[in-house]
Formats: structure tokens, C-alpha cells, sequence
């Protein structure tokens, strides 16, 4: 498919998404928000792709949602009737969810390669991706807070499981700029590079070394973290045993073994 808001490119078994709207700060119009969960859903669907790299063109990473998007849901949601408008704002804020929750439940890791300004609804998606990577310009920021709003598709509800709780709060109730070195040190993000050059270098190598890895382990991995995640740990371990009891018996376990006695890279179908 083309794409007018993002560029989807795929080399090597990893897609690279970029955020195309540079023009706009990467503001996400409905366009963008409909393109994003369609490409993730692409990768998520398509075994050429074994990890996707999430960046941007231009100046920000986004500056977050687009008031023109607000302004058509403002338009799309009016009713005569109280309840019947909330009912419909309920809908399309639900729909708007679903973009991000398309990278999380996206089968193959996902990469945020973030610089400068990550606004507002890019906040929400960097939180749904499985690791984060930032250039030392870059700033993250909820901006909902100072537009008389609360984060409403995924913010409030990824970032405390992502660093400490009394963090997120200050940022979700100030709209404070949290800088690179923060996000460092709070666990946001797993490095911070001196340029965005740097970045998709180191980037690009850990992509590498993902793709090169057994895809059905690499899925199974993302599933059972994701799941352990959200549950007790006694639920995670009944989960994997129930996992591995029905995955582990494969090929790619085949290979593995093959290789190790043959002092070989082994190569996995996908």
C-alpha cells in the first residue's frame, strides 16, 4: 500500500515506519491515525517482517494529534440528545485507542528511534512500543494536561508500568518537559545518542540481531512478556509452561541445536 503520512520500508526482515509528515511536526490527522494502525497490522500479518523500527523526518518526532482531528470529532459526535453525543465521543475515542494498541499487540518487536519534540499522543505511542531509543535533543511531553484534556489512548495506562509511578504522575499533571538524560534514568528509554544519525546506527544493529533470532521465539517472547506483564507471577509461569508446552517443539529448536553442534549461524524460516 502507499501511504501519505508514513513511509514503510522493509530490508533485511526489518520494516523501517517513518513518521512523513515533517510540514506538520508529524501532526497525526485522522489520515494518521488511520495509516498507522494499518501498517502496523501489515507487519504484524506479514513473515518477511521479523522487527519494525518506529521513527520520523524532519525537526520532531510529532508534535502529537492534530487539531483538526479534534475539531472532526468535535463535528462527527454532535447530537441533539446529552446521552446519545456521549455515546458517540465514547466510540470514536475507543477507535482512536486502537492505533496504538495495533503496535502493542503487533507480533514482532517494535523500535522507537525518537528525536526531539514527542508530544502529547507520540508519548502514548512510544509507550506502546517494546523498546525506546532517543537522541540527546529530545523531549517528551503530555501535553494533554495544558489543553484542558486527560490522556485518553494509552498514556495514563502504559507509562507507570514503564517508569516510576510518582513520575508519571508529575508529568501527566504538570505537561513538564522530560529531557533525554531523564528518560535515561527513569528507564523510558534504553539509550540516548549524541544525534539522530548515531541513533539509527545503534538502532538498526539491535534490529539486526532481533532478526536474525528464531521469529517464532522472538513472537512467543513479546507474548509471554506482555502477558507477565498485566498478571500475577504465578499467572505468568502457568502461561508460559502453557506456551512453550504447545511452541517449543519446533524446527527453529532444530536449528538451534544443529547449529550449536556445527559451531554454525543458524538461519530460521519465518
Amino acid at each position: 500500500m502507499e501511504y501519505t503520512r508514513f513511509k514503510l520500508s522493509i530490508e533485511k526482515q526489518i520494516a523501517t515506519v517513518t513518521f512523513n509528515r515533517p510540514e506538520k511536526a508529524n501532526a497525526l490527522d485522522q489520515v494518521a491515525w488511520e495509516e498507522l494502525e494499518q501498517i502496523f497490522i501489515h507487519i504484524d500479518e506479514n513473515p518477511e517482517i521479523r522487527v519494525a523500527i518506529l521513527n520520523a523526518e524532519g525537526k520532531h518526532y510529532t508534535a502529537g494529534i492534530d487539531l483538526s482531528l479534534l475539531m472532526n470529532i468535535r463535528q462527527e459526535t454532535m447530537d441533539s440528545c446529552e446521552g446519545r453525543m456521549r455515546e458517540k465521543l465514547r466510540k470514536v475515542i475507543l477507535r482512536l485507542q486502537e492505533p496504538i494498541n495495533a503496535i502493542q499487540k503487533c507480533r514482532k518487536p517494535v523500535l522507537a528511534a525518537i528525536h526531539y519534540g514527542c508530544i502529547g499522543a507520540g508519548v502514548d505511542i512510544i509507550s506502546a512500543c517494546d523498546m525506546r531509543y532517543c537522541s540527546s535533543d529530545t523531549y517528551f511531553t503530555i501535553k494533554e494536561i495544558d489543553m484542558g484534556m486527560v490522556a485518553d489512548v494509552g498514556t495514563l495506562q502504559r507509562l507507570p508500568k514503564i517508569i516510576p509511578d510518582g513520575l508519571a504522575r508529575e508529568l501527566a499533571f504538570t505537561g513538564r518537559k522530560l529531557t533525554a538524560n531523564e528518560a535515561e534514568r527513569s528507564g523510558l528509554v534504553n539509550a540516548v545518542y549524541e544525534d539522530k544519525d548515531t541513533m539509527m546506527k545503534s538502532v538498526l544493529a539491535i534490529a539486526e540481531v532481533i532478526a536474525s533470532k528464531s521469529p517464532l521465539s522472538i513472537r512467543g517472547t513479546k507474548e509471554v512478556m506482555n502477558y507477565s506483564r498485566d498478571h500475577s507471577i504465578e499467572e505468568g509461569l502457568k502461561y508460559i509452561a502453557l506456551w512453550n508446552s504447545s511452541m517449543i517443539l519446533s524446527e527453529d529448536l532444530n536449528e538451534a541445536f544443529q547449529a550449536s553442534i556445527e559451531r554454525k549461524i543458524p538461519t530460521f524460516k519465518n
